[in-house]
């Protein structure tokens, strides 16, 4: 046991008023400016070291020197497609990842830019399944200031200039600019969906700023949540003694990221809207006949603030050829001489289309006087329009946006009017949302802002959002191989269920995508989603039961089309009716399901039992008794499926000697802890649902096959404090109790004796968290009683930040509160605090011992939200009658005489299995 305070940060950790005075943070605090009082903090002067990735031993590499081969040959053939594999090793980013990360911009669905806490604009994702790392550093926000008549004038970029290409001078580029911010009285402060960035001082020693960037991430809000857009609220405090004109520009390059802006084609046009709303369109020509998108940027005129534009100017300067060119040092020249450009530049009219190699930029400025000692507001706004995405095989669909704002790539202009009008509102609804748990004196500091933060993933993990469930907009033939042309039908049908718009149920919010990461390129990864599915469903249940739809029919759902599995080299059915698949897709989701092919997850013993426990759960929390009609069928048919893993009889599944769960590079055999207890959790969670819905013989079948099952499952892996890894290894896994954790999670009957599930998390906590750099790093997939770290392969010696935050989940639904927020806390510290590795905002899948990465910006990690769900249960699940609904499941004479007859009733009694307080059976 650990003896110590609870939280090895300060309970208060990071108050504001360490990183910026008391007296400035009470000058900006009118109108929002002032950051929160939780928030991740981040000098902007700090290093943003570069991160270490992993890599395998040698040994392993020998283990896995086939695949490697097969994978190899894989990503090139792909490649010969002009597409990108899903999982692709051998390809890395020129620009090495950062600890420079912040709150990305906009809502779910619609294409995302991340915004580094320096300010750089960067992780460009606005195609589907393509990610941008690197920063467009044209994309900036500046300030000019003159006082005194003139006198005294200050000029920057509001970013500090530690930047590779900024280190020229005299050329008529972006390096021209005044990079003048060093940024050690700068700080930015994040709570996602908002960030703020306070310029204590910097230029202008007398002038107090606070950037505010805001996006519509707005929990149960189905529509503002989808919007493309971003608004950037300035305040700023004269506190000099002289009257100051303000200029505020943001600059904006025709790109999406990467070399796009040299490909030509893009031309800019300036607007003036409604309600003084006035700004630039850049319309960007994208390659690869993938649909054009749209930005817009703009800032709101009002009595006290005039907006002027310039539209389009040379980035680098190098290809002016004419007087009628503008550079970019032309066009800081005229801000920092004037403060603004001409008003004429609004009849301009559209650009010529831009050159291939030339690239082109656009600038609005905010200009405002302060009076001395006086305050002032000026608010920009940024949106992007790519209203049509089209996947590498062919289909086409709309965005969520666009049910909403049309089909019109102009509808940019609508969404940034609509962001600067409504942003107030877009607040007030985040704060009542934030502040119940911001102000809950119950939860460590940390916790709070880590929390919300977490959150960014649904934002910048690749994420889609369509309008209609319809299939797609287009039909096109497949390319690729006779075998990838032939058609695909199921046994009875010759439609595609999962696409098929009839077989669905009510969906009003149209279909939702995530990717697994950024690396690894798959559409709503099933046993990865698991974990992460606690944050859509406590924040958009709507979006949660769509997707549970979507895998309901794809069980049911046959692909004939074989496929070659590179982990033995063998080929198999693409996607086999009855086994839930690993994930949507990566090139034609929805229609080509099971983009992975490492292993064959038909064979997965953990996918369907986890899709039963989802639907359970997710059924108890929302009372949608229509969708759990609608996905019964199918949760029937994942259960029956599962028969043929049970060779022996005796109810329970058994692994089959190969990493055939979640844990893809983890071998088991036999009976598993993790495996099996998902099972049994699985088993009483369909019991339940059957009687729910009055399906008596189904609830008796499961009930009777838990009883069997879970006596099997003791005495075959309980050791007396913990379950053995599987039939081979006394391994302490780390995730043994998942089955449990979702039981609990659910509302049911705890899966065994509550001192065995203490003991289990007890001995996690001690050997797999607090063995590993004393609790500061989470909790170590595998570790031995002997204290030593399971070196199995690669996975049982890593730590999973999205498994660590299910474990301290469970630990607090059963009342380890100290050793669930520890156990969480180790996450935080090495990925979040500054202490740690610079996992902020792209959270990886997991990290070893000694802080290397492997994959960042990952879906699992959002399951610290499984933790606020243990702590404030949902009220259908919290208000639910306490009635232990599996003693009501009738079991019949015919049934239990043959459970006695199999001779586990005889064994019971020995190992405590069934206790009165469970199982009342009414014979």
């Amino acid at each position: 046991m650990v003896s110590g305070h609870l939280f090895l940060c300060r309970r208060n950790s990071w108050p504001a008023e360490e990183y910026v005075s008391r007296a400035t943070l009470q000058l900006l605090d009118f109108d929002g400016g002032a950051p929160p009082n939780q928030a991740w903090r981040r000098r902007l002067n700090s290093h943003a070291n570069k991160l270490k990735e992993f890599s395998v031993t040698f040994m392993e590499a020998m283990k896995m020197m086939t695949l490697g081969v097969r994978l190899w040959s894989y990503v090139r053939e792909e490649a010969s497609y002009g597409r990108k594999a899903p999982i692709d090793p051998f390809t890395r980013e020129n620009r090495k990842p950062c600890a420079s990360q912040g709150v990305p911009l906009g809502g779910m669905g619609s294409g995302s830019i991340s915004r580094g806490f320096r300010g750089e604009f960067k992780h460009w994702q606005i195609l589907p399944g393509s990610c941008e790392t690197s920063p467009v550093m044209a994309n900036q926000f500046s300030i000019f200031v003159s006082r005194d008549g003139g006198n005294k004038r200050y000029s920057s970029v509001l970013a500090p200039g530690h930047h590779e290409g900024l280190n020229k001078f005299g050329d008529e580029g972006i390096s021209s600019w005044d990079w003048n911010l060093s940024g050690q009285h700068s700080t930015y402060h994040a709570l996602f969906p908002r960030a703020w960035t306070v310029y204590d001082g910097e230029p202008d020693p007398d002038l107090k700023i606070s950037c505010r960037q805001i996006s519509p991430f707005i929990p149960h809000d189905y529509r503002d949540s989808s919007l493309p857009t971003s608004v950037f609220v300035y305040t700023l405090v004269n506190t000099g003694k002289d009257r100051a004109k303000v200029s505020l520009l943001m600059t904006w390059a025709n790109s999406i990221g990467g070399v796009s802006h040299h490909s030509g084609g893009h031309y800019n046009e300036p607007f003036i809207g409604e309600d003084g709303v006035s700004g630039v369109l850049l319309h960007h020509k994208t390659g690869k006949d993938n649909p054009p998108v749209t930005f817009a940027i703009a800032a709101c005129e009002t009595q006290n603030v005039s907006v002027t534009v310039l539209p389009a100017f040379d980035l680098s300067g190098d290809n002016c050829s004419s007087d009628k060119c503008t550079t970019a040092k032309d066009m800081w020249d005229k801000m920092a001489q004037d403060g603004q450009f001409d008003r004429e530049n609004f009849e301009m009219g559209s650009t010529e289309p831009s050159s291939s190699g030339n690239t082109v930029g656009a600038a609005v400025s905010a200009s405002t006087w302060v009076e001395p000692h006086g305050r002032c507001t000026v608010v920009f706004s940024l949106a992007w329009s790519s209203p049509k995405i089209k996947f590498q095989k062919g289909r086409s669909y709309y965005r969520r946006y666009t049910k909403f704002y049309g089909t019109l790539e102009r509808s940019a202009i609508n969404l940034v009017h609509d962001a600067l009008m409504k942003y107030k509102r877009w607040e007030e609804e985040i704060e009542k949302w934030q502040n119940p748990i911001l102000q809950d004196e119950r939860l460590p500091e940390w916790y709070k802002f880590t929390l919300f933060n977490e959150l960014y993933f649904l934002v910048a993990g690749g994420t889609l959002w369509i309008d209609s469930e319809a299939p797609g907009l287009e039909e096109n033939s497949r390319p690729g191989t006779k075998n990838e042309q032939e058609s695909i039908l199921s046994e009875n049908d010759n439609t595609n269920p999962v696409a098929n718009p009839s077989s669905f149920g009510n969906n009003d919010v149209g279909r939702f995508l995530y990717l697994e990461g950024i690396e690894y390129i798959m559409w709503n990864t099933y046993d990865v989603h698991f974990y992460a599915s606690f944050a859509l469903l406590n924040l958009f249940p709507k979006i949660e039961l769509s997707i549970q739809r979507d895998f309901a029919h794809a069980v049911l759902f046959e692909d004939k089309r074989k496929v070659k599995f590179l982990a033995d080299g063998t080929w198999g059915t693409r996607k086999v009716k009855g086994a839930v698949p690993h994930d949507l897709g990566t090139h034609d989701p929805w229609h080509e399901m099971n983009a992975y092919n490492i292993h064959d997850t038909s064979k997965w013993k953990d996918l369907n039992p986890k899709f039963v426990l989802q639907v359970y759960r997710d059924f108890a929390a929302t009372s949608d008794l229509a969708f759990a009609r609608d996905v019964w069928p199918s949760v029937c048919a994942a259960m029956d499926y599962m028969d043929q893993f049970d060779r022996d009889g005796d109810g329970l599944i058994e692994n089959d000697g190969f990493p055939d769960q979640t844990y893809d590079a983890w071998t088991v055999r036999g009976v598993s802890a993790y495996s099996g207890c998902l099972w049994l959790a699985a088993l009483q969670a369909a019991a339940t649902m059957a009687h729910h819905l009055g399906d008596r013989a189904v609830a008796e079948k499961y009930k009777v096959k838990f009883m069997k099952a879970k006596m099997v499952y003791e005495s075959k892996l309980w050791n007396g404090s913990y379950f053995n890894y599987d039939s081979s290894s006394r391994s302490i896994q780390a995730d043994q109790l998942a089955g449990q954790w979702y039981t609990a999670a659910a509302g049911l009957p705890p899966l065994f004796d509550e001192g065995r599930i203490r003991s289990v998390l007890q001995n996690v906590f001690e050997f797999n968290v607090m063995r590993v750099k004393g609790g500061r790093m989470g909790a170590v997939n595998g570790m031995y009683p002997n204290g030593k770290v399971d070196e199995t392969c690669m996975q049982s010696r890593e730590i999973w930040t999205g498994v660590t935050y299910g474990v301290a989940a469970t630990m607090l639904h059963h009342d380890m509160e100290y050793q669930g927020f520890t156990t969480a806390e180790g996450i935080f510290i090495a990925g979040w605090s500054d202490e740690g590795y610079g996992y902020w905002f792209q959270t990886p899948e997991g990290w070893t011992t000694d802080g290397h990465y492997r994959s960042l910006i990952y879906m699992r990690p959002l399951a610290i939200w499984a933790m606020q769900w243990a702590i404030t249960p949902p009220k259908a699940i919290l208000e639910a009658p306490k009635i232990n609904m599996m003693d009501r499941i009738h079991i019949s004479p015919l049934a239990l005489r043959a459970f006695s007859e199999s001779g586990v009733k005889k064994i019971a009694p020995k190992n405590s299995c069934f206790s009165s307080t469970v199982f009342h059976c009414d014979c």
